[in-house]
Formats: C-alpha cells, sequence, structure tokens
C-alpha cells in the first residue's frame, strides 16, 4: 500500500508561521504517519526562493517520505522567471514533469496551471477587460510574463494533453496535481458582477476539467481556493483539495486555533492499493 498526503495554500509568510518550528511538526507527523509521498500543490511563500528553500529543508528532515512540489501563483510572485518556471529543476519540482511510484502503474503529473478567463464568461467581458481589472484588482498583476493570459494557459493546456497522452500510451492511472481550479462545477456565481464574478476568471480554465473528463483521470490533487471540502467524486475523477487558507487580520478562513492543527484538518491523504 502507497500512503500519499496532499496539502495546499499554506501561505506560511502571511500566516506567519515560524518555518523551522513548523517543519519539524510536518516532517514528524509525515514519518510517524508512513506517508511515502507528500505533494504541494502550490502557495506556500509570495518568493519562489522560500518556496524551495521550505522544500529542501522539510525533505531533509524526511528519511521515507519524498516530498513533490508545484507552484501556486503566489510562488511566483518573487525570485522566478516565466522560462525558470517552465523548463527549472528543483528536487521535488514537478511542472510539466511526472512522477511513475514504483511498484504501482500510478504516474503523478504536476502542472502549475494558469487561466484564460472562461470561468466568467457569464460576466459578458472581453479579454481586454478582463486584464485590465486583473491588473487592477489582483495579486497576480505582480507576476511578469511575456504573453497573454489565454496564450499562456493555452501553453499549459498543451503540455497537459501531451502528458495525459503519454501516460495513456504506458498504461498508467494519473495523478495529476495542479494549483488553479480544475473543474467549473468547484466555481461559485453570484446574481450579479460583483467582485467575486471577475475574481472567477483568474481561477482557472474549462478546458482542463474537459481533458481530465476525456483521458478519465482518477485522481486530482488542487488548490487556490480555500473552500475547506471533502474529497468529492466528479464522472470518473476524485478530487482532493488540501488548502489551508489565510488566518490574518485581514482574512481568518480557519476551522482551528494553529496552523499545525489546520494543516492537519485540511491535510488529504490517499491510499493506493
Amino acid at each position: 500500500m502507497i500512503r500519499i498526503a496532499a496539502s495546499s495554500d499554506n501561505h506560511l509568510d502571511l500566516n506567519k508561521v515560524p518555518t523551522d518550528g513548523i517543519i519539524h511538526q510536518q516532517a514528524q507527523y509525515l514519518t510517524e504517519n508512513k506517508i511515502d509521498y507528500y505533494l504541494v500543490a502550490g502557495d506556500l511563500f509570495n518568493d519562489f526562493h522560500e518556496t524551495v528553500s521550505y522544500i529542501q529543508q522539510l525533505s531533509g528532515q524526511l528519511s521515507i517520505t519524498q516530498v513533490l512540489f508545484i507552484a501556486g501563483n503566489h510562488d511566483m510572485i518573487r525570485n522566478v522567471t516565466y522560462d525558470q518556471l517552465e523548463n527549472g529543476h528543483w528536487p521535488g519540482y514537478l511542472n510539466n514533469h511526472y512522477f511513475d511510484i514504483p511498484e504501482t502503474n500510478y504516474r503523478i503529473i504536476g502542472l502549475n496551471g494558469w487561466y484564460d478567463y472562461s470561468f466568467a464568461k457569464n460576466t459578458g467581458k472581453t479579454e481586454v477587460q478582463f486584464h485590465q481589472w486583473k491588473m487592477a484588482y489582483w495579486i497576480d498583476s505582480l507576476i511578469k510574463q511575456p504573453m497573454s493570459d489565454p496564450q499562456r494557459e493555452g501553453i499549459v493546456i498543451d503540455k497537459l494533453k501531451e502528458q495525459l497522452e503519454m501516460a495513456q500510451k504506458a498504461q498508467k492511472k494519473v495523478i495529476l496535481m495542479t494549483h488553479f481550479v480544475p473543474n467549473q462545477l468547484f466555481i461559485r456565481y453570484t446574481g450579479d458582477n460583483r467582485f467575486w464574478n471577475m475574481a472567477n476568471a483568474m481561477l482557472g480554465s474549462v478546458k482542463v476539467g474537459q481533458l481530465i473528463d476525456e483521458y478519465a483521470v482518477p485522481i486530482v490533487i488542487f488548490g487556490h481556493i480555500h473552500d475547506h471540502m471533502n474529497p468529492r467524486k466528479i464522472g470518473n475523477t476524485w478530487y482532493y483539495n488540501g488548502a489551508v487558507g489565510y488566518h490574518n487580520h485581514h482574512h481568518n478562513e480557519w476551522q482551528t486555533n494553529t496552523f499545525y492543527s489546520e494543516w492537519l484538518k485540511q491535510l488529504k491523504t490517499i491510499q493506493l492499493f
């Protein structure tokens, strides 16, 4: 039996979590519970250097658990370029790569992801209007990229399809780890064009869900939204979101009083037989 634990959106800097202490606690839990693979689906820090450093430190305290991670939009804000995110190699970094779990027919595919505004077509806004809104109100305005959002997501979709094709030919069962929302059924809509109806544009793409359905991906792990949800099956696919979310003077999304207890509460454990 293989044991996988999945988490995302720890936001360790925004939540003012002392890194050394939490790494020790997490490593102890993962070891004591015999977790084989710990998957982090993005948004550890607002700084990619900090994210990589955390992964290295956590991995250094683990003997039986392998850590695999991707970047969320917050990780992309500082100290990393678009080309590095797409083509970089760091221990455990899985974007546009895959990892075959030994002695199983499971393959973990990593995909940072992005968005193309297709979750917000109900607003009737144009691509230009979405971009202007993003640059005025959304944190991703701090992320530099050499193309438009729909163009960037087009590359993501091409890479995902390529990975799913390879997995199908290799007769592998896929565990897809991505940061952005992979299915439109997780998107919340309101009856007007308020803030969150526009923000939906920056949450993902309907095309990802279409590919998941087309290739009957059995397991998807994601983050980005902090809805504290139970695992949910849609079609042939089980979706897992282990987002911890924010706990500061602006937002309190936690259901417990400490970061560690909230991390434990939201952690998703998957057993493969």
